[in-house]
């Protein structure tokens, strides 16, 4: 790739830990889809000193491109691009067509007020973020902080970079003015063009498909043209190649391969989530769930996405028996007999919602999620799970999942989503 960029995430309460980073990961994922390389991403507080030294560390790595988020507010702390514009020599100038847009929103942010507001604190904090290093290009703000795009310098010693706000929303909002604005589509005119696929695998760990990538590097010609990454979360493996086009017939290679040794692993070759395929294959179909040790985390999954009320019923959290007797129709015997983690409560847990509920598929959960509660019989992590579908035999199974008590609900509901999957199969 032709082009590299570096990512620095601004914020005291990002670099403290009360507030996650949700930027840096979004922009590395929009920029390596572009086709730009991302070499670092780093945090630092507002402080301009260390604002100035992590744009340095970047710019010493050669990078073409650097981006900021964060710290373009109203407020006292909020630094960046007077730090940057420093760093870069540029001097500082009131941009007034700007200052009346800020302004503008402002007054109807106002106008939906109850109590007053200070007038000169507030013009001073817009005249703040109307203020715009010389040579810059402004991008229009979504919030009150406009975003800021300058120019690699003339010696080629700091690169062009973008400056762009701290909240998701807002940085989200103004990502596609930012790429187009002329400092930044310059240098997005050196990249590369890349394609990018995922696999992805259940139950396959790493140290196997490591194994098949060592056979794939003899086997197939032009391996080496191919940029792999793998990582496992919660039982999935995901495997992501990028590669320029003349490569495609070695990623095409690679995927017959990994078919022929993973077939069975496998789910998708095209990116697609389990949440995905579930969804999917949802259609036309209504379902509930009937949960205990899950809580409410697979009934969460299923209607994490907009459309789900067109297949999804309803949920229940059976935590105590009496509710998986009284809501379920779980027989009090079942769970005397076999006990609340059993295969029999878990399949009974599943029926009672299907036929409760009124819906063509349901899914239970029942487990020793932990820390305690656990026996020689049925350690922790123990979960039983039940699939039960109209016109055919409920389905049973129960796994031993290792971990912390997070890690074992996590599992389980990753679990469920592909036991769903299994049974919504077409040819089923």
């Amino acid at each position: 790739m032709t082009v590299r960029a570096g990512v620095v995430v601004t914020g005291t309460e990002v670099l403290a830990g009360r507030v996650a980073d949700r930027n840096g990961p979004w922009v590395a994922q929009q920029l390596l889809e572009l086709g730009v390389d991302v070499a670092h991403i780093t945090i630092c507080g507002d402080r301009p000193d260390d604002l100035t030294a992590q744009v340095q560390f970047l710019a010493d790595q050669r990078v073409d491109l650097i981006i900021t988020t964060g710290g373009l507010g109203p407020t006292a702390d909020d630094l960046t691009v007077a730090t940057v514009a420093a760093l870069y020599g540029r001097e500082m100038h009131l941009d007034v067509r700007l200052e009346k847009r800020i302004s503008e929103i402002v007054e109807r942010w106002r106008s939906r007020l109850s109590s007053a507001v200070d007038s000169e604190p507030l013009k001073a904090g817009i005249r703040k973020q109307a203020m715009v290093p010389e040579g810059a290009q402004s991008i229009s703000p979504t919030g009150t902080a406009p975003g800021v795009a300058i120019s690699a310098n003339e010696s080629g010693t700091l690169p062009a970079v973008l400056i762009l706000p701290g909240p998701p929303r807002e940085l989200q909002a103004m990502w596609s003015e930012a790429l187009a604005c002329a400092p930044i589509a310059q240098v997005l005119t050196r990249r590369a063009q890349i394609r990018q696929d995922t696999i992805r695998a259940y139950k396959l760990s790493e140290a196997d498909l490591a194994a098949t990538l060592r056979t794939a590097e003899r086997a197939i010609e032009g391996f080496d043209a191919l940029e792999i990454t793998t990582c496992l979360s919660l039982g999935e493996l995901e495997m992501v190649t990028r590669y320029a086009e003349p490569a495609a017939p070695a990623y095409s290679d690679l995927v017959g391969l990994i078919g022929k040794h993973h077939g069975a692993q496998v789910f998708s070759t095209d990116g697609s989530t389990i949440d995905d395929i579930v969804a999917d294959r949802l259609t036309g179909r209504r379902i509930a769930t009937a949960e205990s040790c899950t809580g409410g985390m697979i009934a969460a999954r299923l209607t994490d996405r907009a459309g789900s009320s067109a297949y999804v019923i309803g949920a229940v959290v059976s935590y105590a028996n009496e509710t998986k007797t009284g809501l379920l129709d779980v027989p009090t015997e079942s769970i005397e007999q076999h006990g609340a983690v059993s295969e029999p409560v878990a399949a009974s847990m599943a029926e009672g919602a299907r036929h409760r509920l009124g819906v063509d598929i349901a899914v239970s959960t029942s487990g020793i999620a932990g820390p305690g509660g656990g026996t020689e019989l049925k350690p922790v992590g123990t979960v039983c799970f039940a699939i039960a579908a109209a016109d055919r035999p409920t389905v049973t199974r129960t796994l031993l999942l290792p971990g912390d008590r997070a890690s074992v609900r996590a599992l389980s509901t990753t679990a469920a989503m592909h036991m769903l999957a299994d049974a919504l199969k077409p040819d089923r």
